[in-house]
């Protein structure tokens, strides 16, 4: 069989997309990589094709009320979590500077496979943190600092290439 780019598998199989992730039943080594004309993909052991680039968008710049986050732009509040991110929009959730961040806002960040998780409180540090979401994040084993919005980027920087970070910014008070 030959994937999309010229790579080719030693047997005869299917290609299916289940829940946005790739899976080969074709018997590819484990731990082999493959360009499949796209992003360059990892054979897990169950056959399963992740993609090779699943680290954390760095921050790329940071001022008040604004951010530029590399591959995904610029605006005021980020989502940003292994492989992507998005703007955080406190309406979803209804979130506001108290109680503050909620256990339904660092969901989706766990949904893409965070282990360490920044919450920044803002540059004034007038976004509080609900004391349920840490125990929430606790509960799960996952790493957790909060800290004032620019020390939040500092950190979250330094681990975006070395371990599954994810954070909540928010860029004014």
């Amino acid at each position: 069989m030959v994937l999309p780019g010229g790579c080719r598998n030693q047997q005869a199989g299917r290609l299916a997309l289940l829940e946005g992730v790739l899976n080969v039943t074709t018997g590819v080594p484990s731990g082999k990589w493959l360009s499949a004309g796209g992003p360059v993909l990892r054979a897990e052991a169950d056959d399963t094709l992740v993609t090779g680039d699943l680290r954390s968008p760095k921050v790329l710049e940071v001022s008040w009320g604004h951010m530029k986050v590399e591959g995904i732009g610029e605006g005021k509040d980020f989502k940003l979590y292994p492989g992507g991110g998005r703007e955080w929009d406190w309406d979803e959730t209804r979130t506001g500077h108290s109680p503050g961040i909620q256990s339904a806002d660092v969901e989706e960040l766990l949904a893409h496979g965070a282990e360490v998780v920044v919450l920044s409180r803002g540059m004034y540090r007038r976004l509080q943190v609900d004391p349920r979401t840490l125990e929430f994040l606790a509960a799960r084993s996952v790493a957790v600092q909060v800290a004032e919005m620019r020390e939040a980027v500092r950190i979250y920087n330094d681990l975006a290439d070395r371990a599954p970070v994810a954070e909540l910014f928010h860029s004014t008070c």
